[in-house]
């Protein structure tokens, strides 16, 4: 039952690969949730579209009227224009440019909207619900088919003056490494992301190494991903350990750079590969002893997130109720 309906926020956490809708009332209770498929090679209108029947379903389901909405938060891979709700780009909507979010859900749903890039918004949600409660000063980094990062600041996201900031996965890390989506060289994306992963071990494999690799993608190696090769690793395939630790490697240098910038209480890990556990954290942590000053290190805990895949929307509905309790005072 809801207990406070006026106080339930439509959360939506839109990205590449697939979208998800919820109900989420002030509390961080999910009352409903809805999972599909975001189909984002298409044209930027039909996601819109079929995001649009996604919510009316899920309020249909939760048995809620527009009137009884607190707001909409939507939480999108990308570079936004946060003031204007407007996602000016975005690496995993590839056919996006400029496209005004906020306003096209405010105005067909008649419900106030506010748009937030999808790594801040899960690190909002960790830091209210999740791995992040009671620590003011925090970092979070999805690790997963690429890198994306959220900075909690005095207990507030951080978002910079455009809304652009933590994009943490585009930090150089090697200054001639191979090219990322972003377009530049050398990013940590590039360098410990899923996709990095992936395509070490395809690469290695076209080049002549042995690996079981192979096998558990039946030959084909156009199958291969960042969980195949933890699978391998975790059997001990020498291929596989050696590309994880290179990716722990550079993750490290990347986490001893979070550290020295922003002397956090904790650093949050989320996303696909942090399911990898200490297999990737316990050698990035020793980078980060390493190569970090000494007294943040100490002070920094590395954790792994605990809100799963629910983070984003988790985060986005927090987002919404943030912005309006800001406007009553």
């Amino acid at each position: 039952m809801l207990t406070n309906r006026r106080r339930s926020v439509l959360a939506v956490d839109l990205g590449g690969t697939k979208t998800i809708t919820s109900v989420i009332l002030s509390t961080g209770e999910i009352t409903c949730r809805k999972y599909f498929l975001t189909l984002a090679d298409g044209d930027p209108r039909q996601v819109i579209d079929r995001l649009l029947s996604a919510l009316t379903e899920t309020m249909a389901q939760a048995k809620l009227k527009t009137s009884e909405i607190a707001g909409i938060g939507i939480a999108v891979a990308g570079v936004l224009d946060i003031d204007r709700g407007i996602v000016t780009t975005s690496p995993n909507l590839p056919h996006w440019r400029n496209v005004p979010l906020r306003d096209i859900f405010a105005d067909r749903l008649g419900v106030v909207t506010y748009v937030i890039n999808d790594a801040s918004a899960a690190a909002l949600g960790e830091h209210r619900f999740g791995a992040g409660i009671g620590f003011d000063n925090t970092v979070y980094l999805t690790v997963s088919t690429g890198i994306g990062g959220g900075i909690i600041i005095g207990g507030e996201p951080y978002l910079g003056v455009d809304g652009c900031a933590g994009e943490l996965g585009h930090m150089t890390i090697e200054a001639d490494g191979p090219q990322c989506h972003c377009g530049n060289f050398g990013c940590l994306e590039a360098m410990a992301s899923g996709w990095a992963v992936a395509k070490e071990a395809t690469m290695r494999i076209n080049r002549g190494e042995r690996s079981s690799i192979t096998e558990l993608v039946n030959g084909r190696l156009e199958d291969i991903t960042a969980e195949t090769v933890a699978m391998a690793a975790r059997r001990g395939d020498r291929l596989a350990v050696d590309i994880v630790a290179k990716a722990a490697n550079y993750l490290g240098i990347g986490l001893a750079n979070l550290v020295n910038i922003f002397n956090p209480e904790l650093i949050i890990i989320g996303g696909g590969l942090s399911k990898m556990g200490d297999m990737l954290l316990k050698p990035a942590r020793k980078v980060v002893k390493e190569r970090a000053f000494q007294l943040p290190a100490r002070t920094a805990h590395i954790v792994r997130a605990r809100l799963g895949s629910n983070a984003g929307i988790i985060g986005a509905a927090a987002y919404v109720f943030d912005q309006q309790d800001e406007t009553k005072k």
